[in-house]
C-alpha cells in the first residue's frame, strides 16, 4: 500500500543519525505491517535496514539477533543448526513458531523479528520463540545508553511494551541453556493457515543445564506468560500455575473467544507436559 502522506524517507547508516525521531516518524525494517494498512499519521520514515547489523551471531553462549534479521533467516536454523550445534536440540522451534505467524514466504523473505516483536500483536509468532527461549532484548535510548528487558517484561499487553519514544530495538538474544533444552510446540487456529490462537511452548532444560521445566502461553493471553518449574511438575501443578493467569488477560478477538483459549490452552500444556516427562 502506498503510504501517500510521507514525505521524507531518511536511512541512517550509524547509530547517532538515528535521532531525533518524533512524532510523524516511524521505524522502517521489513515493512510488512507498515505498508499493509494506511498510516495517515506517518510523515518520514526511519529506514534501519541500512545500519549494516549482522543478522545473527552464533556463540558458545547463545544467538544474538539484530532486529533486522528476516523471519526466513530465523526459520533457516532449523535446518542449519543441526549440522553446527547438534546440542542445541531446541532448534525446530525456529520453524515451528515462524509457521504460527499467517504469512506467505514471500513475507517471511521481509518480515523481521524485531518488527514482530515491537508489534506486541498477541499472536506474535517471535514473541512465542523468544517466551519459550528465554529471550533478553537490547534497547537503545536516544542518549547514547541502552538497557535490556526480559521478553515477558518488555510486552505488556495487546499492543504494547515498554518502548518510549525514540527508543530502538537492537537486538534478541536467546541462551545456550535454553537452546539445549528439549522443546514441545503446540499451535491451534480456526483453520489450518489462520492467525494463531494459542500458541504453548514446553521446554526441559538439561540436567547440567539445571533441569528446569518451562511452560510458556502466548497468543491465547494478550501478553507472554511463562511458568518455571524446577523438575518436571505433576498436572496439578501445571494447572495451579494456569490458574494464576489472569480473566483479563485471555485475548477476545475474531479468532477465539477467551473461554475457549482458556480451556484449551490447559489441555494443551498437559499434553506437553505428558510429552517431556
Amino acid at each position: 500500500m502506498d503510504l501517500n502522506t510521507v514525505e521524507v524517507l531518511s536511512t541512517p547508516t550509524r547509530r547517532d543519525e538515528l535521532w531525533p525521531l518524533g512524532h510523524g516518524d516511524a521505524i522502517l525494517a521489513g515493512g510488512t505491517w507498515l505498508f499493509s494498512e494506511p498510516q495517515p499519521q506517518i510523515r518520514r520514515l526511519v529506514d534501519i535496514t541500512r545500519l549494516g547489523w549482522q543478522p545473527m551471531t552464533l556463540s558458545d553462549n547463545g544467538i544474538e539477533f539484530a532486529a533486522t534479521c528476516t523471519l526466513a533467516e530465523v526459520s533457516g536454523l532449523s535446518q542449519s543448526l543441526p549440522a553446527v550445534r547438534p546440542d542445541w536440540t531446541a532448534a525446530p522451534l525456529f520453524h515451528q513458531c515462524c509457521t504460527a505467524l499467517l504469512a506467505s514466504p514471500k513475507i517471511w523473505r521481509t518480515a523481521t523479528i524485531g518488527g514482530n516483536i515491537c508489534l506486541s500483536f498477541p499472536a506474535g509468532s517471535m514473541i512465542s520463540l523468544a517466551s519459550a527461549l528465554d529471550g533478553d532484548l537490547a534497547v537503545w535510548r536516544a542518549d547514547g545508553t541502552r538497557y535490556t528487558s526480559p521478553i515477558t517484561e518488555f510486552v505488556t499487553g495487546s499492543a504494547t511494551n515498554v518502548l518510549q519514544p525514540g527508543d530502538i530495538l537492537r537486538s534478541i538474544f536467546l541462551p545456550a541453556s535454553a537452546l539445549r533444552a528439549r522443546t514441545g510446540y503446540r499451535k491451534l487456529a480456526p483453520s489450518p493457515l489462520g492467525r494463531s490462537g494459542i500458541v504453548v511452548i514446553g521446554r526441559r532444560d538439561t540436567d547440567d543445564d539445571g533441569g528446569r521445566f518451562v511452560l510458556s502461553f502466548t497468543a491465547a493471553t494478550v501478553r507472554p506468560y511463562v511458568f518455571t518449574f524446577g523438575a518436571i511438575p505433576d498436572p496439578s501443578e501445571v494447572a495451579a500455575a494456569h490458574a494464576t493467569i489472569p480473566d483479563d488477560a485471555w485475548t477476545r478477538d475474531a479468532h477465539g473467544d477467551p473461554d475457549w483459549r482458556r480451556g484449551v490452552s490447559l489441555v494443551l500444556a498437559q499434553q506437553i507436559r505428558s510429552e517431556m516427562a
